[in-house]
């Protein structure tokens, strides 16, 4: 009886380890992930100062083409603000300032018209509603456009970082945890 419970310790325990040292591989394949995808944007990001925008100017323009889709045409808001001191374009994200200069809110569907109307309406009513909103500058001094929201911001990469941090933590735990008490067995064993 006693050898087949040893024998099943050493299983559950090699079970253990390996199950630690996955945890422990995965979470460094993340981080190599992680730290080649989302740590060069939030490094590149420019979008840094975090200002108050005063809304001076909202439009919904109809007929918009977006760059590398096949739409023909969609609407999309355009928004004027005063920011740092100046007057400046807003637009939501990074992605909308790259896929659009001309609007600084894109609907995320397309596909129907109306809905993308109704959605940009929408956006426009709750700028009308808080005309004065936090924003992201850049510290250029000739740029004149700003962000409503950083993609690419610290909450972002903390986000980011929080599961495979978990995950390397909870493998070393989980190796600790066998090492102790194959060591706690081979002290009382030799008592």
């Amino acid at each position: 009886m006693g050898k087949k419970l040893v024998m099943a310790q050493r299983r559950g325990e090699t079970r253990a380890l390996c199950l630690g040292a996955a945890m422990v591989v995965c979470a460094v394949i993340t981080y190599y992930i992680l730290g080649t995808t989302v740590l060069p944007l939030y490094q590149k990001s420019v979008w840094t100062q975090e200002s108050t925008c005063h809304l001076i100017e909202t439009n919904i323009r109809d007929q918009q083409e977006l760059e590398g889709k096949k739409v023909a045409q969609y609407p999309c808001l355009w928004v004027n603000v005063s920011a740092v001191g100046r007057w400046a374009v807003l637009y939501h994200t990074e992605d909308t300032r790259d896929q659009n200069q001309q609007c600084s809110y894109i609907p995320g569907s397309l596909d129907n018209y109306q809905m993308a109307r109704a959605d940009v309406e929408k956006v426009r009513d709750k700028f009308h509603e808080h005309q004065v909103f936090y924003c992201f500058s850049t510290t250029q001094e000739n740029e004149t456009s700003v962000l409503y929201r950083r993609l690419y911001g610290p909450q972002t990469l903390l986000f980011s970082l929080f599961w495979p941090t978990f995950l390397l933590t909870g493998g070393l735990l989980i190796i600790a945890m066998v090492k102790i008490n194959q060591s706690l067995s081979i002290l009382a064993a030799q008592k």
